[in-house]
């Protein structure tokens, strides 16, 4: 959606309505904010607002020559028809959940993402086009073909491709645990630190530390304080206490996004459910209510994890002992009401300033303790050297020794990298030995 003077507009039952936030959404996709029309009411079911406001609403942006009202509500697709009429000509309404598609469609940078965006984006449109359109000119065109049926058979191709992306995507996993490498994740809301995170983490990435406090730090090492970074995932090699780890920071979650959108980005968002640990990283800045509320919409939304998750308490260096220790307090009181599978108390952390990470470190090795430890007895031999060569590819070597006609390796890996370790160790010498 190209650049527009946009109006915000909040409906709320009870309260004052608070528009800071979807203000600084619309600014995220490029939008200049000229006026905000709020109002407290039960909602109406054409108009979101009751009329007399909606109306306002219609003048409000005749007044300010704006092309765009946003609205933080939900709007069902008959309150977006009927406000867009009751607008001049040309005014396009949207929603919050139709304005972080469209700060997504800005930030794609895969292929996948570009198909998710588009697919929940028509998803979206959908029932709108087919309230915009005369029941009676739909039945006169199903034949030839509507753009309500063009949005049909689009939406059933992207679905097509996106499958194709779920396969490669599974597949490439795999070999990537044949390989010798576990999985980290890690999650938690935008501009948590999680990018500031993965650079502390990785092995072949630099931290810079540059005089700007607490931004998300993306993988080209730039700084810049964001509501939305990117919807793809960056993964990088990292070594873990020893392990070897592709650490994955995923698509930010974002206040209030609803759960058919999250749906939506599957493909993108499934990196928490398959990785083998999660690291949850919270705002330890937050107040201790919108910690509270992060952290139980975060577990939520990691309910389907496969591995457990380690809970980092992120920004600590801005907060006192006392107030350290209240979030902790609230981040475990959190954890304990949820059903994630969850790895001891949070760990508070500060990722800009490397604060305490060998404990994170050491609590994300004890997430991943599904290790085997092996010794082969191999013939010593240019055979043997090259499965030794494979093994430390893919595993923690702690010993080799050589013995008249016999070489032994003492080695630690997951599961997938013991059976393939012991395979190629057969084909060379039926008597290979499993250890402890």
């Amino acid at each position: 959606m190209q650049s527009r003077d946009a109006v915000i507009a909040k409906r709320v039952d009870d309260g004052s309505p608070d528009t800071d936030e979807i203000a600084a959404l619309a600014e995220a996709a490029g939008h200049e904010v000229v006026a905000r029309v709020t109002q407290t009411r039960p909602e109406d079911s054409s108009l979101q607002f009751g009329r007399g406001k909606a109306e306002e609403l219609a003048e409000t942006v005749a007044e300010t020559d704006a092309s765009l009202v946003v609205f933080d509500n939900d709007l069902t697709p008959t309150q977006t028809v009927e406000l867009a009429e009751l607008c001049p000509d040309g005014t396009t309404v949207v929603d919050r959940h139709r304005l972080v598609l469209d700060i997504f469609e800005e930030q794609v940078g895969s292929k996948r993402a570009e198909l998710q965006v588009e697919r929940a984006t028509l998803e979206w449109n959908l029932p709108r086009i087919r309230e915009s359109t005369q029941e009676q000119a739909m039945n006169k065109f199903t034949e030839s073909g509507t753009r309500y049926y063009d949005v049909l058979d689009r939406i059933d191709e992207l679905d097509r491709k996106l499958a194709d992306f779920g396969d490669d995507a599974e597949a490439r996993r795999e070999r990537r645990r044949e390989e010798g490498f576990e999985f980290v994740a890690l999650a938690g809301y935008t501009n948590a630190g999680k990018s500031t995170l993965l650079h502390r983490l990785a092995d072949d990435l630099d931290f810079e530390d540059r005089e700007v406090d607490h931004a998300d730090l993306d993988a080209t090492a730039e700084i810049e304080d964001r509501l939305f970074k990117t919807l793809d995932t960056t993964t990088r090699r990292a070594t873990v206490e020893g392990r070897r780890t592709l650490v994955t920071d995923t698509v930010g979650f974002v206040g209030d996004l609803p759960h058919d959108l999250v749906a939506s980005f599957h493909g993108t968002l499934s990196e928490t459910e398959t990785a083998d640990c999660v690291v949850l990283v919270a705002d330890a800045g937050d107040p201790p209510t919108e910690l509270r509320r992060k952290l139980e919409t975060s577990f939520d939304l990691l309910e389907a994890a496969e591995g457990e998750v380690v809970v980092a308490l992120n920004k600590t260096d801005l907060l006192s002992a006392d107030e350290c220790a209240e979030r902790e307090a609230v981040a475990a009181e959190v954890a304990a009401e949820s059903a994630v599978e969850l790895s001891a108390d949070p760990v508070p952390v500060s990722a800009s300033e490397g604060r305490n990470l060998d404990a994170l470190r050491e609590r994300i090795a004890g997430a991943l303790s599904d290790r085997r430890t092996v010794e082969l007895a191999l013939p010593n031999d240019d055979d043997a050297m090259s499965v030794v060569s494979w093994l430390y590819d893919r595993a923690e070597v702690s010993d080799v020794t050589y013995a008249g006609g016999e070489v032994r390796v003492e080695f630690a890996a997951k599961g997938p990298v013991v059976e393939r370790a012991k395979s190629r160790a057969s084909a060379l010498e039926p008597n290979s030995s499993e250890g402890r």
